[in-house]
């Protein structure tokens, strides 16, 4: 588990600055970026519509994750805008919570 926290703190690390660059050359503004291949229907556009799958999944998750409360349900709506800025981070602190186990970390309330 020591290894895959380093693995989340290194990825937050990286698109921390890499949403630094980006936000610095680009603007704010990821909509037209983000939207524009998918309705050219372009190979980007592709990656753009699975990525947004993986995204939408993890927030399913993280709500099925916590018996589906207000509380995870609201995690669960953060997760696709937010992504790995979030969930990588969110991760770091289920290990803690979880004290390394992955069934509970994984689990969540559904743990026998």
């Amino acid at each position: 588990m020591a290894q895959f926290r380093l693995l989340l703190i290194a990825i937050t690390v990286v698109i921390v600055v890499f949403t630094i660059a980006a936000v610095a050359n680009d603007g704010w503004n990821l909509l037209p970026h983000f939207f524009g291949p998918i309705f050219a229907l372009t190979w980007q556009g592709q990656f753009n519509v699975d990525f947004t799958t993986y995204l939408i999944l993890s927030g399913v998750w993280m709500a099925w994750r916590g018996g589906f409360t207000g509380g995870s349900i609201g995690l669960g709506l953060l997760a696709p805008p937010l992504g790995i800025l979030f969930l990588a981070p969110y991760l770091i602190y289920l290990i803690g919570k979880s004290g390394g186990d992955p069934k509970r970390l994984l689990l969540g309330v559904h743990v026998d």
